[in-house]
């Protein structure tokens, strides 16, 4: 029986996917007009692209420019070059976001899998209505749906849409990264250089503090003296601590931006802090588009609004699909054959919305509004884009007035400084004089080593803010 069986199910299934083929050109010649009413063009929006024409705080023209997938190495500095290369590689966010975009990758390369033809197969006992004979049933059945009225179109452009978004969110990513490890760099080479200032000033206050004493004791100078300088010198204990315990928490953010569970002790040799670069800025407010990742992520917030709507819209309208099926059922109660062996099937099922229209109709509607209020996300994606990079630029400005302006007051202490060294030659001054003026100097530096990281920080937020960071490696492209 099996050996007889077997060629008539095969027969069998060559038959039904004949009549399914010769069917389904039968009835697209009946249904043509029905399929292009179901031919709804996509309907994307148009984004508000609006932008300046140019910034309003403008860089020097007569500096270099600064490529934006590199910026950092303007400072041409290996440790900070090698530092980023190994974020790149070892960022435990990055590493996530990466595997993230390559899910969402598998997920869009299969965006048509469900207006594919499909075959299923099933097998189940059953009973007549007159409950006399039982029966065994195997069938095979294949449905196609066809995705009409903007279903496929808009199916595509979601999958599409996470796909982007995942991409945008990777690249924001790495471009919070690499400012993170610059902004880090900074503090580590800024702490060890207000630490050996520092160091300097405490030797002063405790030399300042042992003359105090003394001319109290002679009767030289006052109880306040001596109190005004064990102040001073607390105070810069205070300080010492601050600054070891900022130099503290840089390590270890660095070492968490990389991957590792201890920083490095040789990050402690840092005693340069980085100063931002004279440069030239050449993007515009209008290439802000097409760099800033979360523009790119609003922009894919757009378009899975804009599909929703569409998908919401084409359910609105009748579902069609093709199907075909072959029963095979056998008489288990008489121990044979029914009359009809094989039942073979193939047509147009239509799925039409009735009771429930007004409320795919209310979902299509409370769409439009989701897809409104990603219009109004990304223009203010953009206005944030561009307010960041202006208040960048702001800051480099300005901090650049005050360096001059500590640079200045640095110099007319130096100059006191020596005409208090002259006074003292002459032994009309004190060393405890000379020493005040030397921790006025220390305090001035300090201000502006503290102001140029301040501009080096603008700096850093303006490529932040411009989206510089390399651009991932394109995938190869894979077959689906």
């Amino acid at each position: 029986m099996v050996s007889l069986w077997r060629p008539r199910l095969l027969s069998s299934l060559l038959y039904v996917f004949s009549l399914s083929y010769f069917a389904t050109r039968f009835s697209a010649s009946v249904i043509c007009s029905l399929l292009l009413a179901g031919c709804v063009t996509l309907d994307t929006p148009e984004l508000p692209t609006h932008t300046p024409t140019s910034w309003s705080e403008q860089s020097p023209k007569n500096a270099p420019a600064i490529a934006l997938r590199s910026w950092w190495q303007t400072w041409q500095d290996p440790t900070l070059n090698a530092l980023i290369d190994e974020a790149l590689t070892a960022n435990l966010d990055l590493a996530q976001a990466t595997q993230r975009l390559e899910s969402e990758r598998l997920i869009a390369g299969r965006w048509q899998s469900p207006f594919l033809p499909t075959i299923t197969a099933g097998a189940r006992p059953t009973q007549d209505v007159s409950a006399t004979d039982m029966y065994y049933h195997a069938s095979l059945d294949m449905t196609w749906e066809l995705g009409l009225f903007g279903a496929l179109d808009n199916s595509k452009l979601s999958a599409n849409a996470r796909l982007y978004q995942a991409e945008a969110t990777e690249q924001g990513t790495r471009v919070i990264v690499i400012a993170n490890v610059v902004r880090h760099y900074l503090a580590l080479g800024l702490s060890q250089k207000q630490q050996q200032l520092l160091q300097h000033q405490l030797t002063l206050d405790e030399e300042t503090l042992e003359l105090a004493l003394t001319r109290q004791r002679a009767h030289l100078g006052t109880p306040e003296e001596s109190t005004q300088a064990q102040l001073r010198l607390a105070q810069t204990r205070a300080n010492l601590a601050l600054e070891r315990e900022a130099s503290s928490r840089s390590a270890r953010a660095l070492a968490v931006l990389l991957g590792r569970e201890q920083p490095d002790s040789a990050w402690t040799q840092i005693n340069a802090p980085l100063q931002a670069p004279a440069f030239t800025l050449t993007e515009l407010p209008a290439d802000l588009l097409r760099t800033r990742p979360d523009i790119h992520t609003a922009e894919a917030d757009v378009l899975q609004a804009a599909a929703q709507v569409g998908l919401a819209r084409s359910a609105l309208f009748p579902r069609l699909s093709l199907g075909g099926s072959i029963l095979y059922a056998y008489n288990t109660t008489q121990n044979m054959r029914t009359s009809t062996d094989y039942a073979p099937s193939v047509g147009l099922y239509v799925d039409i919305p009735l009771w429930d229209w007004g409320q795919r109709r209310t979902r299509m509607q409370a769409n439009e509004s989701l897809l409104d209020a990603a219009l109004l996300g990304y223009r203010k994606a953009v206005l944030d884009g561009v307010s960041e990079v202006e208040n960048a630029l702001s800051g480099l400005t300005h901090q650049q007035e005050r360096i001059q302006a500590l640079e200045s007051s640095e110099q007319a202490l130096k100059k006191q400084q020596q005409s208090q060294r002259t006074l003292q030659s002459l032994g009309l001054s004190s060393r405890y004089d000379q020493l005040l003026q030397q921790r006025a100097v220390l305090e001035t530096q300090s201000d502006l080593w503290r102001a140029h990281a301040a501009r080096t920080l603008s700096f850093i937020a303006l490529y932040k803010a411009l989206g510089g960071a390399p651009l991932p490696e394109k995938p190869e492209e894979t077959t689906p």
